[in-house]
């Protein structure tokens, strides 16, 4: 079975095209390559810095972290928290030759970025080809970061298989709708598969869900798999970098996976959140808070569900 393997490219970002061919492109762009029996993909957060939301949802669809620096800035800063946040340990660091190495050791000091690999740039392919493919056998789930309607075909779903495996005719379940679905066909890199399995990065043409009922982070899987809550408690960590208060009844906006919900806090300590739609979510998740609209720093800080 064709194995897959999901990197985040940060920093610089357009190294991305030295890896993989272009694909889809949105605030996210996806580059994959196949080598022998694995499928490469590259994700890249280019509707970021303007916009703190597709960071984390890159972030989110990776196992492995490429970050390439290219200054030292604030937002260079949101990536390192962010990574930090969402406790990415695995990843490679590099630099462009005007960055001071020892300026960014100090930004990375304390952070997961801090135990990276370091390398120099064009030894970035060298490195990443030595990382492993993971996976899991738990019950079959699929995140879904696109969803557009092709004609002749109908519903097209892309996104990654978190858990387990996907077969060609499964009849799973759309979340938080509850809508069922059946898998009609499934592609990876193009191919066309009759199975994938976690990690894999798929197209999937499904009958009984319409782009209309499909948003990203949406979840496909077999009944019973996910949680669906309106509120939820965190053992939260406020960011030392962001220095405003927060406070009962202000809003605010949560990063759970690949969703990112409107939210507000009904509690602080603990820290609770309510949202204004129902969001998927497992104990012991990060959820990271964040505030768009902040000048300075947009992430106020995270924490994992009780």
């Amino acid at each position: 079975m064709v194995k897959s393997i999901n990197f985040v490219i940060l920093g610089k970002q357009d190294i991305a095209s030295e890896f993989g061919k272009k694909g889809t492109e949105t605030d996210l762009t996806l580059y994959d390559r196949k080598e022998s029996d694995i499928i490469k993909t590259w994700v890249v957060p280019n509707g970021f810095p303007e916009k703190i939301q597709p960071l984390f949802q890159a972030i989110n669809l990776a196992e492995y972290v490429i970050l390439h620096v290219d200054k030292l800035d604030k937002f260079t800063g949101e990536q390192i928290i962010a990574l930090d946040s969402l406790k990415k340990e695995k990843g490679i660091l590099s630099h462009t030759f005007d960055v001071d190495e020892s300026k960014l050791d100090v930004m990375i000091k304390g952070t997961v970025v801090e135990n990276y690999k370091k390398v120099d740039q064009d030894k970035i392919k060298e490195e990443m080809d030595k990382l492993e493919p993971i996976t899991n056998e738990n019950p079959a789930e699929l995140v879904i970061d696109h969803c557009f309607d092709v004609k002749g075909v109908g519903t097209v779903i892309l996104g990654k298989v978190t858990n387990g495996i996907v077969k060609q005719y499964d009849n799973l379940k759309l979340y938080p709708a509850g809508i069922d679905v059946l898998i009609k066909s499934i592609q990876m890199h193009d191919d066309p598969v009759s199975e994938s399995i976690s990690p894999a990065r798929v197209g999937l043409a499904v009958k009984g869900a319409k782009p209309g009922e499909v948003s990203r982070g949406d979840v496909i899987s077999v009944e019973g798999a996910v949680d669906i809550k309106t509120e939820i408690e965190l053992d939260f960590q406020k960011s030392p970098f962001y220095k405003s208060d927060i406070a009962e009844n202000q809003g605010c906006l949560a990063s759970v996976g690949l969703q990112i919900k409107a939210a507000k806090f009904t509690s602080i300590s603990p820290l609770k959140l309510s949202f204004e739609k129902p969001v998927i979510c497992t104990k012991g998740e990060i959820v990271v808070i964040l505030k768009p609209e902040s000048t300075t720093i947009r992430i106020l800080g995270s924490g994992k569900i009780q």
